[in-house]
């Protein structure tokens, strides 16, 4: 058995992030602890509620934490992604959680997953208080995956929109909008697979979320580079799960991004799409990051 409490800290700039503290039932002395969070757009409900379950029923302290303008966070606008203040409020979800005390403070991992998979890689590179991290079917490149998946005629549009959209601010307008997921090609949206859209409109989700973000979050995200720090980890030690066709991160870039991380590193790879290590390939990729973190932080 595990208990879960709601739990806040203050965030970078002053704002309340809230999370899910996980404890295992029978505690005794201080337990190594995971500090989680989701991806792009994405909150606590979104498929990850498993893993940290899964991790704190195998004696770990768990802290998952809504990212500053989703869920039960504080933050506006709301649902706005800037991936740097997003890391700079995981470091203070890292120091919240060594300040527990029920935290050994010298025993603590992060797992994020997807464009935290991406924060998981900068993270691991620049805080020295993790002593392990998991980073699944991370963002690596904002650049080339935009080279992926946004046809070379849509550039210049989407290029004019960024453009329309900053002139309308300084008009002292509200950041344009549009869905996270939509399967209408009318629709301006940050993700156009049916995969995506199954997965972000998960029923438990809804509760919590709005099917839109700012359009300024997709500027950000493509110019975001987390492969560029993959190397740095080291001495951390690094585990990536990759799924093997996944299209919105992209296979080829997080292999690559794997060969240039050194040691210690672990690479597994699971079957599948990107969405898939929440759902069909839940068991393994849960599995394979349990393993790390009991190799990594439950020596004494």
């Amino acid at each position: 058995m595990i208990a879960r409490k709601d739990v806040e800290f203050i965030g970078d700039g002053g704002i309340r992030l809230r999370a899910w503290l996980y404890t295992p039932a029978d505690m005794h002395g201080r337990l190594p602890a995971i500090t989680m969070a989701h991806g792009y757009a994405g909150t606590r409900q979104h498929g990850i509620e498993r893993f940290a379950q899964l991790f704190a029923e195998n004696g770990f302290v768990v802290l998952l934490h809504d990212h500053r303008g989703f869920g039960a966070s504080e933050g506006m606008p709301r649902q706005d992604i800037d991936p740097w203040r997003q890391i700079a409020d995981w470091r203070r979800a890292i120091s919240f959680l060594e300040s527990l005390d029920q935290v050994d403070p010298q025993r603590m991992g992060l797992w994020g997953t997807s464009y935290a998979g991406g924060h998981a890689l900068v993270l691991g590179a620049t805080d020295r208080r993790l002593k392990c991290v998991v980073s699944q079917v991370p963002t690596i490149s904002g650049f080339e995956q935009g080279l992926r998946r946004i046809a070379p005629e849509a550039v210049s549009a989407i290029e004019e929109a960024f453009a329309e959209d900053e002139r309308a601010q300084l008009r002292g307008e509200p950041p344009a909008r549009q869905a996270v997921v939509s399967l209408n090609p009318n629709t301006p949206a940050a993700y156009r697979t049916q995969e995506a859209v199954d997965f972000y409109l998960l029923e438990a989700a809804q509760a919590a979320w709005d099917n839109n973000v700012t359009l300024r979050s997709t500027r950000a995200a493509r110019m975001y580079e987390p492969g560029a720090w993959v190397a740095r980890v080291s001495p951390t030690p690094l585990l990536m799960v990759v799924a093997l066709n996944d299209t919105i991160t992209v296979t080829d870039l997080a292999l690559a991004a794997y060969e240039r991380a050194l040691q210690p590193k672990k690479l597994v790879t699971i079957p599948g799409g990107h969405f898939d290590p929440y759902l069909s390939q839940f068991n393994g990729a849960g599995a394979a990051a349990l393993e790390w973190f009991k190799e990594h932080l439950t020596r004494i």
